[in-house]
C-alpha cells in the first residue's frame, strides 16, 4: 500500500532560529524556511521535517543518524565546530573521544551521540563492515 509513497521524517525544536543555525551552519546541512517550520535536505533526496512546538520535549532515544565513512574524523570535525559528544558507560559505553566502538566488540556499529539545540538526540555512525 505505501511501498511508492514519498516518505519523510519529522521531529519539534524548541527554538527555530537556532535549529536553523545549528543544522545549516555546523552540521551543513541544505535547510530551507517554510511557513510551518524547517526542511532539512539529506543525501538521497530525503527531507527532515522540523517544526516548533512551545511545550517540546526532547526524545530520549535518536531522532537522526548520519552515515560517515571515518567517525572519528567526523567527530573531531563536530568538536571543532563547538559540538559536543555525549559520555555513556556500561554496554554502551563510550571512549574518551565519546564513540561507543561497536565494532570491535561485534555489537554494531562504531557510533556517537551529540544533541541538537533543543536537546534532541543524533549520531554520526560507522556500520559494520562499511
Amino acid at each position: 500500500m505505501f511501498r511508492d509513497a514519498t516518505t519523510f521524517s519529522s521531529f519539534s525544536v524548541d527554538d527555530l532560529a537556532k535549529a536553523k543555525e545549528f543544522y545549516g551552519q555546523t552540521l551543513g546541512l541544505d535547510v530551507s524556511e517554510m511557513s510551518e517550520g524547517l526542511r532539512l535536505k539529506v543525501a538521497g533526496g530525503g527531507n527532515i521535517f522540523l517544526y516548533p512546538k512551545s511545550d517540546h520535549v526532547p526524545g530520549t532515544f535518536t531522532v537522526l543518524n548520519f552515515q560517515v565513512d571515518d567517525i572519528d574524523d567526523a567527530v573531531q570535525k563536530l568538536r571543532a565546530k563547538g559540538v559536543e559528544f555525549e559520555a555513556f558507560t556500561g554496554s554502551v559505553g563510550t571512549d574518551e573521544s565519546g564513540v561507543f566502538r561497536g565494532r570491535e566488540q561485534g555489537k554494531g556499529p562504531d557510533i556517537a551521540w551529540f544533541k541538537d539545540p533543543a536537546g534532541n538526540f543524533l549520531s554520526i555512525l560507522k556500520e559494520p563492515g562499511a
